[in-house]
């Protein structure tokens, strides 16, 4: 069965901890993300294991020496071994790339929670991670181990990551051109890699929104770089979006020179105004604990600017974004860094 980012939390939330779970996906889809993010957001330390990375057993269960005092051989502890006695969520990634021997050792780790006969502590849960698809250099999986997860197939929805990037607050150029080509997001199915040409997919985006948030103005310069990140017919799909939709980042609009972001708001539709409302504050909630004055000054600034190029409706959807049930910390951050602008929207909606 295929689940979404939803059911995905819904299962983490109420699997007892002692049934492992496997997840299968392609690469770059947000696996480890979801799961980092589930944990942290409950207090749960997070071990992440490249299984494909480790060349033989001692990389995941520690290097044998010996006991002078008994005279035996034990293995001392890994790095990431737990020796607190807490709980640790161990994700295993790339389980299908792992060595045979290297899956042996697996095997006791899934059915009895131990590595070289010490014990994780109670309540440690294990989830795996396996890729899917040709592209892979795979290990067949024993049946006897795969017998001991709870299998699902992971297939986020591009709602789900539109959802998780306004969060993040990555780029709203990406975000808006995602939003109306989906089939982007992803890449092709069918992509094959041996020519070592991109094909983006959703921790390509987010890597292309880091590259692009400082620039107001995206130029052939930039494109060049993009490509590298996303590909070449992703980004010229991209470009052209963006150069027909002029929709600034948050970061020049709010963080720089407001004066040289404005001149790219008078080609933007009513809906498009809407988007780059709600952008600004979720960016606000994310980043109001350390947004300065130049910030609420350019709040300031775009607010009057919506007045006087005739945009009442749209200074009454800005108001209406200020909630401290949707947006807290930036309707705090509005208040106490921007009181006239506070007291702008106050007047309209009174």
């Amino acid at each position: 069965m295929k689940i979404n980012s939803s059911q995905l939390r819904f299962i983490l939330e109420n699997t007892p901890a002692e049934q492992n779970i496997m997840l299968v996906g392609k690469h770059g889809i947000g696996k480890s993300r979801i799961l980092e993010d589930f944990f942290e957001e409950r207090g749960e330390k997070v071990v992440t294991l490249f299984l494909g990375q480790m060349s033989d057993p001692g990389d995941l269960i520690g290097l044998p020496h010996l006991d002078e005092t008994t005279g035996r051989t034990e293995f001392m502890l890994p790095y990431w071994f737990p020796t607190d006695g807490q709980p640790v969520v161990l994700f295993l990634d790339e389980l299908n790339r792992a060595r045979p021997e290297v899956l042996q050792t697996v095997m006791d780790l899934t059915l009895n929670r131990k590595l070289a006969g010490k014990s994780l502590p109670k309540g440690s849960r294990i989830i795996s991670a396996v890729n899917g698809g040709n592209e892979y250099q795979l290990t067949d999986l024993d049946p006897a181990l795969v017998s001991r997860f709870n299998i699902y197939e992971f297939a986020p929805s591009v709602e789900d990551w539109l959802e998780w990037a306004r969060g993040a607050s990555l780029d709203s150029r990406i975000i808006s051109f995602i939003d109306e080509n989906p089939e982007f997001l992803d890449g092709d199915e069918n992509y094959n890699s041996e020519n070592l040409e991109r094909s983006p997919d959703r921790r390509s985006w987010e890597r292309t929104s880091k590259v692009i948030e400082k620039f107001p103005k995206l130029d052939e310069l930039v494109q060049s770089m993009v490509s590298g990140i996303v590909g070449n017919r992703a980004t010229a799909s991209f470009f052209e979006f963006v150069n027909s939709h002029h929709i600034p980042s948050m970061g020049n609009l709010l963080g720089g020179d407001l004066s040289k972001a404005t001149t790219l708001l008078s080609d933007l539709s009513f809906t498009e105004f809407t988007q780059l409302n709600e952008a600004i504050f979720r960016w606000l909630e994310k980043n109001a604990s350390s947004a300065d004055l130049s910030v609420a000054s350019n709040l300031n600034v775009y607010y009057d600017w919506l007045g006087s190029n005739n945009k009442k409706e749209l200074q009454s959807h800005f108001a209406s974004l200020v909630s401290a049930e949707r947006y807290p910390a930036a309707l705090n951050f509005i208040v106490e860094k921007a009181p006239s602008l506070y007291e702008k929207l106050l007047n309209l909606c009174s």
